[in-house]
């Protein structure tokens, strides 16, 4: 198969993808991409022999909703109808359409800063816990708020590796003689 349908969708861009399936490549054939999540998409692929192009404008994707979808790639003719693959994509916010202010960093990178804005905060505080007048205040401990940054800081790094096809950083070619 060549081609794939990719990882994230940016609404408000032009989407197209082709995929290549010669054993449907019999002109009773058809393909159609199903996306299903916080609304249902359906794209049929425009045929050219083997291979198979999805594709919606500009102005179409910048109606799509954001968030997860799951698709299907289905092969369809007169009397049957094959699952070739699944996945999971998302489908990006169209920042052309954000009006004011956007925070677009994920959960994971929101989550780590918080969490190092506290531990940063408490370095310099050294009870984990007072009362004053019948209230009590009890501080998360510091081994804690350390396995939660470790955690996060995990997830940050496997986003990151996600967005460079795999890998952690800058790839270093050493050469032995």
């Amino acid at each position: 198969m060549a081609g794939s349908i990719p990882s994230e969708i940016a609404a408000g861009i032009t989407f197209g993808v082709s995929l290549s399936y010669p054993e449907y490549a019999a002109p009773e054939w058809g393909l159609t991409l199903i996306l299903r999540g916080p609304q249902a998409i359906t794209l049929d692929a425009v045929r050219n022999g083997d291979e198979f192009t999805f594709s919606a404008s500009a102005e179409t994707t910048a109606a799509w909703a954001p968030g997860t979808y799951w698709w299907q790639t289905r092969a369809v003719d007169t009397f049957e109808t094959v699952l070739l693959e699944d996945g999971q994509t998302k489908v990006l916010q169209d920042l052309s359409a954000v009006e004011g202010a956007f925070d677009g960093r994920s959960h994971a990178v929101k989550v780590l800063e918080a969490v190092e804005a506290v531990i940063e905060g408490r370095a310099s505080i050294d009870q984990q816990s007072y009362s004053i007048n019948n209230r009590s205040l009890t501080r998360t401990p510091m081994a804690d708020l350390l396995k939660l940054r470790a955690v996060y800081r995990a997830q940050v790094q496997a986003e990151k590796a996600s967005k460079n096809g795999g890998r952690l950083g800058r790839v270093m070619r050493v050469r032995f003689s």
